[in-house]
Parts: structure tokens; sequence; C-alpha cells
């Protein structure tokens, strides 16, 4: 088996010498047009962990949220009408909660996706190459595996390793056979030790290894995640390596990672199947916003049953933040 840090043959990519969006050119029309069939009854689920200065973060990570009133001190009030607002400030790194991981994110010794070195791309103001403000809207079939079923457990157990028979398993009690364009989101109950085991939640997870990784990516899927916040088995149980899946699928591959889904509601209410829509041109306005160019802290809307129009915009609860996707569906 191919490890990660095999550089032999991974670039250029299969997509082109000068592509920077990876796995996201698999997003045909067709793909589009066949997710948008799967909408029926129009039900949305909010999919995105609520975020605050007390949501578990990787290691040096960590989010916190300041209301202002700007000029309104001592109960001033600006104009004749006395207009008064709640404005937001925020000091965070943007990888805390629910996030899609960009293909400029992972690297192997300083070279990533599509064999970009980070000396000619990196700069203290963001990525050059590889940037989240080149993938397209993302529109297409969601599958989420229910790996609590499978194993039997509310949660399954850090450290546990999925397999390609595992994934197949599941795919074939679900009834679903897998299709190029997909998501594939993992359902492990790891979010349920959030606020009440978070020194395990860090520690450990449960996900794929490098075996259903390499499956997976042979699939055509666009990208990988679920509720934990790395979407790989950690540590790795058959190496000292650090988040080799994430190399493999990101850097080699060019398919990206979805962390920290809240998979709950899917779950609840028996989806094996879901159109998952969200629009990446919004999230790029945020990112620009805080000078990060290779992730964001967006979730998105799940819309497999839609026969309206959906907006969703993001929402503050004190001071957390919880940012939702934002999906229009015209007519011509």
């Amino acid at each position: 088996m191919e490890t990660a840090n095999q550089y032999s043959n991974w670039y250029p990519s299969t997509y082109g010498a000068d592509d920077e969006i990876g796995a996201a050119n698999l997003l045909t029309q067709e793909v589009v047009l066949q997710a948008m069939q799967l909408v029926k009854q129009g039900k949305t689920l909010p999919l995105a962990v609520p975020v605050d200065k007390n949501f578990p973060a990787f290691r040096h990570r960590s989010f916190r949220l300041y209301n202002i009133q700007p000029g309104q001190q001592d109960g001033q009030t600006l104009g004749p009408n006395k207009f008064t607002f709640n404005d937001e400030l925020v000091n965070a790194w943007t990888g805390v909660g629910t996030q899609l991981n960009g293909i400029g994110h992972i690297g192997i010794d300083n070279v990533y996706y599509n064999g970009n070195k980070a000396a000619d791309f990196v700069t203290i103001d963001g990525v050059k190459k590889l940037g989240i403000e080149k993938v397209p809207p993302i529109v297409t079939r969601g599958v989420v595996l229910d790996m609590t079923a499978h194993y039997g457990q509310g949660i399954i157990p850090g450290g546990t390793e999925f397999t390609i028979a595992d994934i197949q398993a599941v795919l074939k009690k679900q009834g679903i056979t897998l299709r190029k364009g997909d998501v594939v989101l993992f359902n492990t109950g790891w979010l349920e030790l959030v606020g009440k085991d978070n020194k395990q939640f860090l520690e450990t997870e449960p996900g794929i290894g490098m075996e259903a990784a390499q499956w997976l990516a042979d699939q055509g899927i666009v990208a990988f995640g679920g509720d934990t916040w790395a979407s790989e088995v950690y540590p790795n149980p058959k190496s000292g390596e650090e988040f080799p899946v994430n190399q493999f699928l990101l850097a080699k591959r060019g398919i990206y990672n979805l962390e920290l889904i809240d998979s709950r509601s899917l779950v609840h209410i028996r989806f094996g199947s879901s159109c998952l829509s969200w629009d990446s041109r919004y999230t790029l306005v945020l990112h620009k916003l805080i000078s990060i160019r290779w992730r964001f802290i967006d979730s998105f809307a799940e819309v497999c049953e839609v026969d309206k129009p959906v907006v969703q915009t993001r929402k503050y609860k004190g001071d957390s933040l919880n940012v939702q996707g934002i999906v229009f569906i015209f007519e011509n």
C-alpha cells in the first residue's frame, strides 16, 4: 500500500498542471442536475456546530467573539432618530468548528496539491494559489454513512479505523452505490463528547484509514468528512504519521475535507443520501474579511428535499457564531 509520504507520480494533477480546484472538477452540470432530482419536499437541516469560546479546538486554536456597540457608550445613540445597533468582532482561528479544508491546507514536506511548493505561494497575507476563492459553488449528492448503527454504539471509540469492508457493508445496508461527484460523510457520534469530555474529544477520534481513503478516492468523490475534527482515525493505529489520510486525499488527490459536520439530524430522519448545497462565493466574502484564503468557518444547508427557494444566513447567539450556507434556487 502506498503511504502519504511517497512522492512518486502524484503531480502534476490528472486535471492539468495548472489546476487549482482538484476534485471539484467532477462537479459537472450533469452531476448537479442528478443531485437536484433528489429534491422533493423542501426540508432544510443546518449541519453546523455553534461555535463559542468554549468549543474544544485543535491544539493552538481558539475562538472569541465580542459584541460591540460603536459610538453608543453610556447609552448614547446616533442621529435624531436615536439609531442603535450591535456589531461583532471575532478574534479567532478559522479552524474552529464546522469547516471545509481547502486543498491548499495540507501538504507533504511543504509541497501541496499539484506540486505547488510553499515557498512559491504561501505568504503571511494568504496563499497566492489553491485559495478557497477558486472553489466553485458545490451542489452535489451527499451520502451519510451511519457508523453508529454499523457498530451498534452511540459513540464509536476513538482509534477505531473504518475499513473498506465497513464502508461497503454500510453502503449495502443503506442501499447506496457511490457515484462520481459524491460527498461522503461519516456519522460516528463523536460530537456527543463536546462539553462532556473535551479532553477525549481532542486526543483521539474514529475514522477512515489509508486503505479506505484510497478506495473512496477511486470512487471519484469530491469531499469526505463527518462529525469529527480531522475526518480520519487518530492516532493512526498503523504508523506514527500525523494525519496521513488528509495528506493523501487533499495534497495528492485534491479531495476536500468537511470537518465537524453535525450529522445527527440527518441520521435521525434516516437520510441515506441527500442533496448537499452551499454557495462557496458567500464563504469567500467571510474569508477575505478575516484574511484567510484556504479555509472557511462555514456550514451548509442540507436541502435534499427542496421545492422552494431556501435562504440561510449568519446567526449569532451570545458570544457564539454559527455561519450557515446560503442557497438560492432560481427559476428560468
